[in-house]
């Protein structure tokens, strides 16, 4: 039993794993066009890969709940969970976001003439979230809220968006196939996982009103989001939570420097 809180901690890498398997995998079949034979290789279905970022934010999730049940937090614990979440919630939406990029180009005049110097920026998203889960490992002031955006609100928030163009609500599609709105995205989700901005835990330690009064709130407005925005509702929660962090001002450890 004490080891089942590293056993999920494992099973979250494994769903990153997996979700990397699905974004690099193509199928592959062969068709006749015109008397000739040509090897056609499909998108990799990413959505999969959402699914698979979801499933390891569940056991990102309760893997630290288990270890306060078993009273079996410690340094390991820690060090691992961060090792499975610069996979789950930093490679997996870097390489998402690689993804719909090269897509976003794939629609352009100029396509031919697209390096792989303009896809590179979405690999900054593991960078940064690699350099956020290092810090957070030696920051004392993130005990009992984080600073900075946590790097699972990352990865949820990436792994819609395949889902998003999939079903277009909104017609959202067009803007997540858009470069410079892609560039805007990971340029501010590297700045939100390491700027000096208290940002709320989910953690509640009561079931206060006054204390937890922004919590409540974002659960309340995810609830009711859910039936009108479909999967738009994850970006919709990203912003509150940003929103209601910086309106509530959570406190930290010592004091955000």
């Amino acid at each position: 039993m004490k080891q089942l809180p590293n056993i999920l901690t494992l099973s979250n890498l494994f769903c990153g794993a997996l979700a990397v398997i699905y974004i690099l995998h193509s199928p592959e079949y062969r068709a006749e066009f015109n008397g000739a034979e040509y090897l056609i290789t499909n998108p990799a279905p990413i959505y999969l890969a959402s699914a698979m970022v979801v499933l390891a934010a569940l056991f990102d999730f309760t893997d630290g709940l288990a270890a306060r049940w078993l009273k079996t937090q410690s340094p390991f614990g820690r060090e691992l969970d961060s090792l499975a979440d610069v996979i789950s919630f930093g490679l997996v939406p870097g390489m998402m976001l690689f993804r719909l990029l090269r897509s976003a180009y794939m629609g352009m005049p100029d396509v031919f003439d697209v390096s792989y110097i303009n896809l590179a920026p979405a690999l900054l998203i593991p960078c940064f979230a690699a350099y956020r889960l290092a810090k957070f490992n030696l920051d004392t002031r993130q005990s009992e809220n984080f600073i900075g955006i946590p790097t699972p609100a990352v990865g949820l928030l990436v792994a819609s968006f395949p889902l998003i163009i999939l079903y277009n609500p909104f017609n959202l599609a067009h803007w997540l196939q858009n470069i410079w709105v892609l560039y805007i995205i990971i340029a501010l989700l590297c700045y939100l996982m390491v700027a000096e901005i208290p940002m709320l835990s989910l953690k509640f330690k009561s079931l206060q009103l006054k204390p937890n009064w922004a919590r409540f709130l974002l659960v309340v407005l995810s609830v009711v989001a859910i039936p009108f925005l479909q999967f738009a509702t994850v970006p919709f929660v990203f912003v509150c939570y940003v929103m209601l962090s910086l309106v509530s001002k959570p406190s930290t450890g010592e004091g955000v420097r």
